[in-house]
């Protein structure tokens, strides 16, 4: 039988990928995705990983400052935060913004353009997973 972890890991998991397949195809991420992703905190709550969700204030910052970063974005940032509390979301911040750098400078030099409206879901995602799995 899985355990409470497991089958947390098991929907995150899942949630982060349809959050993923949503970016990609139509640039938004579903409320509801978000609030599945912030719920599934609760299969295996901690309270100290409600400070979790402060992972998402750089971003938030960065679009009222800076725009070019939608709502999504913060929400899931927010969301996922709280099933991976602060270290891990700070670690799985810097591994999803360090993939889509990476991305980015590739794209670039393979296709000699600008690099224009990546979504970043993908990227933050695949952190998200990393910063998981290894927390």
């Amino acid at each position: 039988m899985l355990d409470r972890r497991a089958v947390q890991a098991i929907v995150f998991l899942l949630l982060l990928l349809a959050a993923s397949v949503t970016d990609i195809k139509k640039r938004v991420v579903p409320d509801l995705l978000c609030m599945l992703i912030a719920l599934t905190a609760a299969i295996s709550f901690h309270p100290e990983y409600v400070w979790g969700i402060f992972i998402a204030l750089p971003f938030l910052l960065a679009a009222v400052f800076y725009g070019g970063m939608g709502g999504g974005d913060i929400k899931l940032m927010a969301a996922a935060g709280l099933v991976l509390g602060l270290p891990a979301g700070i670690f799985a911040t810097i591994v999803g913004l360090s993939l889509v750098l990476v991305y980015s400078v590739l794209f670039k030099i393979c296709k000699k353009t600008q690099v224009i409206a990546v979504p970043l879901v993908p990227f933050l995602s695949a952190g998200c997973a990393v910063g998981y799995l290894i927390g």
